[in-house]
């Protein structure tokens, strides 16, 4: 569901949702799902501390939650996303050698975040464990 953040951009709801309300984590609430992008991107950083988005590109096979292919022009959009949500704050890293690079980190609201999506992911993984046991059937 996509809510007017600052300036009039439009981001997604932060928490719940209209169906499910504001206490319950779901699906309907939690962003680049197709890939599931929002959550291995915060687990990534959740585990590296901080990164910049070409490092994190190099290891998203070692995350992914699917056989999707995830385009770096989508990793750093949803960076981008998280960070105007709050989940996650950036800064410019200028130190030598190299050029400059943006660092991204967890914020507090981004570490909760990420239970969130746990316990989405959770929820999901027994709801699939049952479909596929069913439908071995």
């Amino acid at each position: 569901m996509l809510v007017t953040g600052k300036e009039g951009m439009p981001r997604m709801q932060r928490r719940g949702c209209t169906r499910h309300g504001k206490d319950h984590p779901c699906t309907c609430a939690m962003g680049n799902i197709y890939r599931f992008v929002e959550p291995v991107l915060l687990l990534m950083l959740h585990d590296k501390g901080k990164s910049y988005g070409y490092d994190l590109s190099t290891h998203l096979e070692g995350y992914a939650l699917t056989d999707g292919q995830i385009e770096r022009a989508v990793l750093y959009r949803t960076l981008r996303q998280l960070e105007a949500n709050g989940y996650v704050r950036s800064s410019w890293n200028v130190d030598p050698p190299g050029p400059a690079r943006r660092m991204y980190s967890l914020t507090r609201d981004g570490e909760g975040h990420l239970r969130e999506w746990g316990q989405v992911l959770g929820k999901l993984g027994l709801s699939m464990s049952k479909f596929a046991r069913k439908a071995a059937q």
